[in-house]
């Protein structure tokens, strides 16, 4: 309403609210290994999902997923910076430099978890929102890029 300045007609706003509708019912299905390396994971470490967006639809995707049970923490939050992180793995372990973020958003899972002092792993997805989109930190001794999740446990299993 505020860039077309009031003038969106009600059909569009409509098919708009349609479309949003759609996307709060539609399956969630995780990717395939997800389940299996979550299980794998969640043996050997406290995993905590951290996530950004909307509280209600962010707990209703958790939930149909059913992927809720590997995690012992589940963090909805606004925005993703260092302090967000920081403050995350304290709570929820014995702080950032201890902790691995691993996620598919350069801008917001991995440069903030490496400044936090964390390591980051970048789990690469075809989707990614162009204001997620940031140069990569090849050259971060605490970062790598990781073709799936299913890589996540040898890669810690490697950085101890």
């Amino acid at each position: 309403m505020e860039v077309s300045k009031g003038q969106v007609s009600n059909a569009v706003l409509k098919e708009i609210l349609a479309v949003g509708r759609d996307m709060m019912n539609h399956p969630v299905e995780p990717l395939p290994g997800v389940n299996e390396a979550l299980e794998e994971l969640s043996g050997r470490y406290r995993l905590v999902l951290i996530t950004k967006g909307d509280l209600f639809h962010q707990e209703s995707k958790l939930a149909a997923s059913g992927l809720g049970d590997f995690f012992s923490g589940v963090e909805i939050v606004s925005e993703k910076r260092a302090e967000t992180y920081t403050r995350i793995f304290s709570r929820h372990g014995s702080g950032p430099e201890n902790a691995a973020m691993a996620g598919n958003s350069v801008r917001s899972d991995v440069l903030p978890a490496l400044e936090a002092g964390s390591y980051a792993a970048l789990i690469p997805f075809h989707l990614v929102w162009a204001h997620e989109d940031a140069p990569l930190p090849t050259d971060h001794p605490r970062f790598a890029e990781l073709p799936s999740l299913a890589e996540l446990p040898s890669w810690l299993d490697r950085i101890g």
